[in-house]
This record gives C-alpha cells, structure tokens and sequence, in this order.
C-alpha cells in the first residue's frame, strides 16, 4: 500500500473495535474500503470517511480499497470517477485496488439467482407507484405483492428475460422475499433489480437491469475481503438488511458465485464485513447535498464545481486550503454517533494554524493609494532585506524594492479619523514596514473630492541603523514600491450562504434565497516582484491582510490570480 501522511491516532469507538479485533485475532489484515458514488464531486464532508478508513488502514498496517458504487448509470459519469480518484490523492491517500461494483455485475446476477431458487426472491409487476402503496407506513404494516408467490422456475425464467432486455423500463423488478409486516420498511421486500436501459460508464451496454445499492453494497465488501464496513448514520436503518443479503447468500461457502471476479486479480478472501457506523461531517454555512450543488451549477450560480466557494474538494483545493489542514480538521472533530453541526471556524483554524507556519510572508495592496515620499529625490530605488518567514530563519531573506513613490492600503488612511485610528492621517505619523516613519503632509485630490494621492516626508533618523529608529509610534503600515510593483487580480472570497443553515426552509424560502451577493469580490492589487515568478496553488501570507494562494487553473506569470484563502483572524466572531 502507498505510504499516506501520518496522521496522529485520535482515540474514538470504531478505532477501538478494529483494535479489540486485531487483539482478539479475529482478523489476520484490517481491510477498509472508500465506496464513494460517481454521481458528483466530493465535498469536505466526505474528507472524514477518507480520512477514517484510509487512515484505519495505515495505521494497522492493513489495506483500503477505493471502489465505486456505480450502480445508478443515469447519475453516474467518468468524470466524476476521475475527479474523486485526483480528490483523493490529493487528499494524501493512495488505495491498494481500485474497483468499481459493476466488476461483480455477473456474480451479483448468480447471487440474485441464488436468492430465487432459494425462494428468497421473486420477480414483482407492480410498478414504483403501487409498490409504494404496498409498502405500508411506519405505524402500519406492508401487504404482500400479489406477485410474491410466483414458482421459482417462473421467477428464473422472468429474471433472466429481464436481463435479456425483453421488458420495458420499470415494467419489473426483483425484490426480496423478507417480511412485509417488519416494523423496519428497509426489510419489507425490497427491490433488488430493476430494468434501466442506459448505458453504464463502466460496463456499456452490457446490462440492462442494474442491482440496488443496498443490495450490491454488502456483497461488493464481502467480495473485496473487507472486514470494517464504515458507514454514516443514515445506513444503520440499512444495517439488517446487509446483514441479511450476506447471510442468505453465504459467499464464503458458494466460492462459484465468485468464480465470475476471481479473473479480475481480486486476492483478499471473501469476508463477513461487520458495518459500523458514525455520524456525517456537517458545517455550518453550507450545504453538502449534491443535487442542491449540481444544481448551483447547473443554473449558472456559481462558476462551476471549482468554484472557490464551493465546499466540494476540488473547490477547497482551489480556494488554497491545505490538504494537510483537511485531514487535522478531521482529526480535531473526531469519530462519534453524535449528530452535530461543526462551525466553519473549525476548518478554518486548521488552515490558519497551518498556513501560519507554512506560508511564506510577502507585501501587496489590495485597494491603492499612491503616496509620494517627497523628501526622497525622484529615482530614488533601493532595496531592503526581508525575512520571508519571522517564525522560520531557513526561510531566509528577500529583497524588497524601495521608491520614491509607494503604494499603501486606501483604509490605512483617513483624513478624518475616527477615535482609536492609529495609521495614516494628515499630519500624523506611521511606521512604514521595513523602512521608518512617514509623516502625511499633504492630501491631493480629484475634482471630484476624491483622493489621488498623498504626500509625505520620511524621517530619515528613524530609518534602520540610525538613532531615531526606535522612536515609538502607534501604527504599522505595509506598502509596495510603485516603481516595481506587479499588478494582479486578487480575488476576495467570502461564505457562499448568509445564514448558518441554508437548509432550513421552515420559512418557506430554499438555500437559493440566502446565497450570498457579496461571497466573492475582484480588485485590481499591486503586489511586490517577488510574487512574479510563483506558481499556480503556492501560498502566502500577505502581511496584515490573509492568506493567498496563486489559483490553480488562471494564474500566469504574464497575468498573476491570487485567491484569497482566509483572513488572518476570525472576521466572524
């Protein structure tokens, strides 16, 4: 198996019954496995089922599978199984197999055979509608299909011209024979074929009926040898029902309904998979259905699964969060049956606690002002050494033009300022970055009453060196040299919800009505040279304004994108 980042072991209840398994001997390997559907990309709620089983995996010393429960072909696309499989890696992870549950399509239809001549399954004519009706309610029990107790020779004999294609779409379906009247309705003879005469993303067209997830799910992990089936909480209703299409099929003492995908290089011993299950990843200030973000996408709402706004992985990764920062917000939250939504902030502070001793420091300005040093003689150039990391010295140093003329943030200055305004104001002082102190001495401005840029002097004792460089003064500015200056895009992200439950539609409005008009804001920023030559998903500091990443798909040396990924504190507290 692909080494994967070490993840330090957070105690909770599924690790502790892997660990009385392997104590116990019960398993001689620890066998997961990662079963996303390819009907969408991922987003971070999936990041804590990766992070479980392929981290359960490594940590002892046993194998996870990456497989695709393609069961559903007209959801399903190979963009999206291409798309996970990069998620994944860069997440970290690297499977041991790589499989997809239409691997098994023919051991399933042996299986489903098994189960008619069993007289545990029967061929159903009733369409979705009456099946419905059939079914009961939760306080009232199910009526048995008239068609429940067809022979088993006409049972095979329908299935197998289901397969041949001899009937319409949704004309039959084949359905377990369990218990009408079970106060669980997942057990009240659920369909285990139907009839879809569409293409399949793996398989073609060389199948016209298509098993249920239910059913294909327990057998996919018994084939695959797994032994720790990881499930979220709305599965455990599921749980007797995988439970019992393992038990009545029996693999392990059937090895010809095998024989079909032992050909295919499987080499894990079929097992009877234990399904445990825990609660999903929920944030706040997003949601995390996938056709609420299909359709954020498909109606043009946002620019597209990569959308920085987006909480799918891909849209994370572009927006420059560290795959590293995923997988400590997973450990942070830990592995419960406790349903709860997590606040953003959490994600966000792993980010930042990351970032923070990663990134690099640089200086840009993201609204400028011009201010024109006028006691420096025009073409004044020099250039001063800057640490590139205060908290790491092998970082080195940079140099950092300095001119005459400079560009500073426009809310670092205000003509009149407001009580506890401690930057840049007229006839006040302010330390520049790096360089001494500034005094404002003149405003000029537009016709229009707005500024078109300041003058001030530099006190030239308070440079580096000099005796006044320790004069105190409230107030530390940062700035670009005009003169060398890059201009940029920087594109100024923000939640993509305005309220902490989109979700809630209580009041009668959808997800739709609280997205958030100001969730992404482009300005035109001037940035130190240093940045000129980066590439696309480096990041950095940009001191006194947040973190930045170079985006991964616009970013160009001769046209620099910079995504902002968070602000340097909580704004939202």
């Amino acid at each position: 198996m692909t080494e994967v980042p070490s993840i330090a072991p957070a105690h909770n209840f599924i690790r502790q019954i892997v660990m009385d398994d392997m104590n116990s001997g019960k398993h001689p390997m620890i066998r997961t496995r990662f079963p996303p559907e390819p009907n969408g990309y991922l987003h971070i709620g999936h990041a804590k089922s990766i992070c479980l089983n392929f981290g359960l995996a490594a940590e002892f010393d046993g194998q996870c599978t990456l497989r695709f429960d393609d069961t559903n072909p007209s959801k399903e696309d190979i963009e999206y199984v291409e798309a996970i499989q990069a998620d994944v890696r860069w997440l970290g992870f690297d499977w041991t197999e790589l499989r997809h549950a239409s691997d098994y399509f023919e051991t399933f239809y042996l299986c489903a055979q098994k189960l008619i001549g069993d007289g545990h399954a029967y061929v159903c004519d009733l369409n979705a509608d009456e099946v419905r009706s059939y079914r009961g309610t939760l306080t009232e029990a199910g009526r048995n299909s008239p068609h429940r107790e067809r022979g088993i020779a006409e049972n095979l004999d329908l299935f197998a011209r289901m397969r041949a294609g001899e009937f319409a779409d949704g004309a039959r379906t084949l359905r377990a024979k369990i218990d009408m009247g079970s106060g669980n309705i997942n057990l009240r003879d659920p369909a285990i074929y139907r009839i879809r005469k569409i293409s399949h993303q793996n398989t073609g067209d060389a199948w016209c009926i298509y098993p249920m997830y239910d059913y294909a799910h327990g057998l996919s992990d018994a084939i695959e040898g797994i032994t720790h089936s990881l499930c979220t909480l709305e599965f455990e209703d599921h749980r007797p029902l995988y439970d019992w299409y393992l038990a009545q099929i029996d693999l392990g003492n059937h090895a010809e309904l095998v024989a079909p995908v032992l050909k295919s290089g499987l080499t894990a011993p079929v097992s009877t998979p234990r399904q445990i299950e825990f609660s999903r990843l929920n944030f706040d200030f997003t949601v995390m259905s996938k056709r609420k973000l299909l359709a954020l996408v498909n109606d043009g709402l946002i620019s597209g699964w990569n959308d920085p706004r987006m909480p799918t992985l891909t849209g994370i990764r572009r927006r420059g969060y560290p795959a590293a920062a995923i997988r400590e917000m997973a450990r942070r939250v830990g592995v419960t049956k406790q349903e709860s939504v997590i606040e953003f902030s959490v994600l966000e502070n792993c980010v930042r606690d990351d970032l923070d001793a990663s990134a690099e420091r640089r200086m840009a300005v993201i609204d400028p002002v011009k201010l024109v040093i006028t006691n420096l003689v025009p073409g004044h150039e020099e250039f001063l050494s800057a640490s590139n990391h205060p908290k790491d010295e092998t970082r080195g140093q940079r140099k950092v033009p300095f001119a005459r003329e400079i560009w500073i943030e426009r809310e670092d200055f205000m003509e009149v300022p407001s009580k506890g305004f401690h930057r840049l104001v007229p006839g006040g002082e302010v330390r520049l970055r790096f360089v001494g102190i500034i005094k404002c001495v003149d405003v000029i401005k537009h016709e229009d009453g707005s500024i078109k840029e300041l003058h001030g002097t530099l006190d030239l004792e308070s440079r580096s060196g000099m005796p006044g460089a320790d004069r105190k003064i409230k107030g530390t500015i940062h700035w670009v040299s005009a003169l060398h200056a890059i201009a940029a895009e920087v594109r100024l992200y923000d939640r993509l919800f305005t309220v902490a439950n989109p979700d809630d539609e209580s009041d009668g409005k959808t997800y739709r009505d609280y997205l958030n008009p100001d969730s992404v804001r482009v300005v035109s920023a001037q940035l130190e040279p240093s940045l000129a030559a980066v590439e696309a998903e480096q990041r950095f500091q940009f001191e006194r304004l947040g973190y930045f990443v170079a985006d991964r798909l616009d970013h160009r040396p001769d046209k620099p994108v910079f995504n902002r990924v968070c602000t340097l504190r909580d704004s939202k507290k």
